[in-house]
């Protein structure tokens, strides 16, 4: 960092103080402490406002004290980090209240279109938001798509074969089926799957799906599901509402890490 090194002395101590700019869901603080602590571990975290607090514009979050020039190299990184978690906090939460707001019961659940290397850092964003992760990676959970629907010949092929997949290797894992139509759906719930996600269903056929599944197992709604339009799919009485833009088109919450 040569134009820290330029103009701040090696012996140099002082403070930053992280600046709320901008009404919302605080989400990163402990990630934060991790990448001080990693950068020099004589830095210290006076934290006054918590991962999940609602923060409102001019708040103080924490204060870090230590050399200035760990105080300046550390600066981006650490505000790259928490401003982009704290956005998908903050949009959660979001989402979420308006789900219980309307009288459902549904749950936000997030995607795996998220930022390359922050998949875990946008996935406990959701969480702190108040939102439930759908899946980590493509390790913990079997989601049968319309691609391997098609390419395996069928409901029926995809699902059995998931099943004696499960069976041969040991596995104990929640196997999802994503339905097009109420043909799909009928041929889904034949085969006893724990979750059928309705692709791009209307709220009115979601309505009709939710009754024909009738609790036989969880049911998700997906595809093209916005905050303006997500109720009528929710008060459809589905389980889960999927929602890609909670990560891969929220803006970040405006904050700066300003010297004391």
């Amino acid at each position: 960092d040569h134009t820290t090194l330029c103009c701040i002395p090696e012996d140099a101590m002082g403070k930053s103080k992280l600046l709320i700019k901008q009404d919302g869901v605080l989400a990163g603080i402990e990630i934060a402490k991790k990448v001080f602590a990693a950068f020099d571990k004589d830095m210290q975290v006076e934290v006054f406002i918590n991962d999940g607090a609602e923060v409102k514009k001019g708040d103080v979050a924490m204060i870090v004290s230590g050399k200035v020039r760990s105080l300046l190299q550390t600066e981006r990184l650490m505000l790259n980090i928490m401003q982009r978690m704290s956005g998908i906090a903050t949009m959660t939460r979001k989402y979420q209240q308006a789900l219980i707001d309307a009288g459902t019961k549904t749950h936000v659940l997030d995607t795996r279109k998220t930022t390359p290397g922050m998949r875990m850092l946008e996935k406990e964003a959701v969480k702190i938001g108040g939102g439930m992760n759908h899946r980590i990676g493509l390790f913990d959970m079997i989601l049968l798509k319309d691609n391997h629907v098609d390419f395996a010949g069928g409901i029926h092929n995809a699902i059995s074969r998931a099943k004696a997949y499960c069976a041969e290797n040991n596995k104990d894992l929640k196997i999802e089926i994503e339905v097009r139509n109420f043909k799909e759906l009928e041929e889904a719930l034949a085969e006893n799957p724990d979750r059928i996600m309705f692709d791009n269903f209307t709220p009115e056929d979601t309505e009709k799906a939710v009754k024909i599944v009738n609790h036989q197992c969880e049911t998700e709604s997906s595809g093209g599901i916005t905050f303006d339009t997500m109720i009528p799919y929710a008060k459809a009485g589905v389980d889960f509402i999927s929602f890609g833009a909670l990560t891969h088109s929220v803006n970040g919450l405006d904050m700066s890490f300003k010297a004391v």
